[in-house]
């Protein structure tokens, strides 16, 4: 997943940059995008593009939450249907309802042999537990939704705050960022996209 997702991103790089010998990134978009897909592949494998939209509503509704806090707090308020309060609910019913068709979704591929036979994603693990259920062992679909949720607002920031810090500091120690470079050619070498071997840790 993560591979894949920074194919996309470096190809947009060279997009921008051209032919220029040269050029100035902002790369912190590109970063939080980076993981905002990469947690979407890895919670929803190919209902991604699903996932990604459920995972632009939460961001939009921390925002918002963020926002509202910051302001004097009234016991009580945010029942009043204000257009903020108004937009919250909104987001959440979508946010709930996304998430509920992409299970759906997965589930009815299980039961008709459609899915892989083992979990490669979030989502596969999860509905796992949820089938084992009926023997009091399992989670519900509530729960289900709710680790959903949790794995997106856990992992995007810290992801991206880490491969910023990450390329800071091979920024700054050109003899690292030399090591880090003939480490994957000397794992990875000219394998190209397609081969899905296991590399493992080195």
């Amino acid at each position: 997943a993560f591979k894949a997702c920074c194919t996309e991103m470096l190809a947009k790089w060279e997009d921008e940059t051209g032919e220029a010998a040269a050029a100035e990134v902002d790369v912190w978009p590109h970063l939080q995008t980076l993981s905002s897909d990469a947690i979407s592949r890895t919670a929803f494998g190919s209902s991604y593009e699903e996932g990604r939209r459920v995972f632009q509503l939460q961001k939009q509704l921390g925002a918002i939450i963020i926002e509202a806090l910051r302001k004097l707090y009234i016991p009580g308020s945010r029942f009043i249907p204000t257009k903020r309060n108004r937009k919250m609910v909104e987001m959440k019913r979508e946010i709930e309802s996304r998430i509920t068709g992409i299970i759906n979704k997965r589930l009815r591929a299980i039961e008709t042999g459609e899915a892989p036979s083992e979990s490669t994603d979030l989502l596969g693990i999860l509905l796992e537990s949820y089938h084992t259920q009926t023997q009091k062992k399992g989670i519900g679909l509530r729960e289900v939704i709710e680790e959903c949720k949790l794995f997106y607002i856990a992992g995007q920031e810290t992801t991206s705050s880490l491969v910023v810090w990450t390329m800071i500091l091979l920024a700054q120690h050109r003899r690292w960022q030399e090591r880090a470079r003939d480490e994957v050619l000397r794992v990875v070498g000219s394998r190209s996209d397609d081969e899905d071997e296991d590399i493992g840790f080195h």
